[in-house]
């Protein structure tokens, strides 16, 4: 009879105790020596992750066809509003950085104006109610309140004193009519002007571009300063008589005219006009004859509207400029410009060309002040003007105005 242990008998009233499974379990009939090797532990394979269900309504892209999207959106901006961004690159400081946004723009910028791109730009904007005159403005208006002209109302008629009805009054006597003075012109052709006071200002616009808001701003104060003036700058940067589409100029001379009824308007406008223009369906490149004819015919009713007024026109010229194209592009524009002026009665050109040119008629940063000693005119890109260089401008023009229109301040 095989002996059982104490531990596992099965007789009634004892209760056996539940094995216990150890790693150094010693098994029945081996050796104490060796022990029993646990069974490995295998983890269970996982199974294939589920796939990602479509949410309705959801399109899935991948991100070389978003990649592919954002780049054709890219192109397509770039060729539209090329035009813009050659503007904004010819206006930065020189250097490097312009040099390359110029020569990797100016072939873009061509594209986009031969085919008229810039007018579908123009469009989306009428479309979606931002207006033509997008160029960022400065309105500064100085010096005494204007008086706008308006009709007298007529003089209350007397009353006839009691007692002196049916009689016919005596005949007044008529006052002496002095002898006609000799007509007197000023060296523009034109009446010269009348003798302002404070009770009767003489009423002065000034229109311009960022050089314009330059130049504009000391002249019109100088202009206030003295009392008898009310003086007027509406300018805008980056804008000029060759993209209508971006901010019609003409228009907005005729909404100031209408608005300040100017005697005399002075305008400093050109200097982001060298570029290729939209006229009627045709393209015109730069630098051709077709374009200096319809430029010139642009300048030309730009100086009508303000004569029409009855306003007489100061047009400054264009100043040297440090880069040697622009500087080029700068003395065909005076060209025009003068000519123009020329051609209608009532404008007078004046040059700030030997204002803010050096000896010999070149660009110079620096320039000597009345004291002799030197002073920044220019900014640092070579094209905007410094205050002390404006200052020197405005004093130049408000003496040249005294000269040529007969002008007493």
């Amino acid at each position: 009879m095989n002996d059982i242990p104490a531990d596992q008998t099965n007789e009634p009233g004892r209760r056996g105790h539940a094995p216990v499974a150890t790693a150094d379990r010693v098994q029945r009939g081996a050796p104490d020596t060796e022990e029993e090797t646990p069974p490995p532990v295998v983890a269970e394979a996982a199974g294939p992750e589920p796939e990602e269900q479509p949410v309705p309504g959801r399109v899935h892209v991948s991100w070389r066809h978003a990649l592919a999207a954002g780049l054709a959106c890219f192109v397509v901006w770039l060729v539209l509003d090329a035009p813009t961004l050659l503007h904004s690159a010819q206006d930065a400081p020189l250097g490097t950085r312009r040099t390359v946004a110029m020569a990797v723009l100016r072939p873009i910028a061509d594209i986009s104006d031969a085919f008229g791109l810039g007018h579908v730009v123009s469009g989306a904007n009428r479309v979606i109610g931002h207006s033509g005159n997008t160029g960022s403005g400065v309105l500064q208006v100085e010096g005494v309140p204007a008086h706008r002209h308006r009709v007298a109302p007529a003089p209350p008629r007397a009353a006839t004193p009691p007692g002196r009805a049916g009689t016919t009054p005596l005949p007044a006597t008529a006052a002496p009519v002095p002898a006609p003075a000799p007509a007197v012109t000023a060296p523009d052709g034109l009446a010269p002007l009348a003798v302002p006071t404070a009770s009767a200002p003489l009423r002065l616009l000034v229109v311009g571009d960022s050089l314009g808001i330059d130049f504009g701003q000391p002249l019109v104060n100088d202009l206030a300063a003295t009392d008898v003036v009310s003086a007027v700058l509406d300018g805008h940067i980056d804008t000029g008589l060759a993209r209508p589409d971006y901010f019609d100029w003409q228009t907005e001379l005729q909404r100031d005219i209408a608005t300040y009824q100017p005697q005399a308007v002075v305008v400093f406008i050109g200097a982001n006009d060298p570029q290729n223009i939209i006229d009627g369906s045709t393209s015109l490149t730069y630098g051709t004859a077709a374009w200096n004819t319809a430029y010139a015919k642009r300048v030309g009713d730009f100086m009508q509207v303000a004569v029409d007024s009855g306003a007489r026109v100061l047009w400054i010229g264009m100043p040297p400029m440090a880069d040697p194209v622009l500087n080029s592009q700068m003395e065909n524009l005076n060209d025009i410009d003068q000519s123009q002026a020329a051609s209608h009665r009532g404008v007078t050109f004046f040059a700030s060309w030997p204002v803010l040119g050096n000896a010999q008629g070149q660009y110079s940063a620096f320039l000597p002040n009345a004291s002799g000693s030197e002073v920044q005119v220019r900014d640092l890109d070579g094209t905007h003007i410094t205050e002390p260089g404006a200052q020197r401008l405005s004093e130049a023009a408000i003496a040249f105005m005294g000269h040529e229109w007969g002008l007493v301040l």
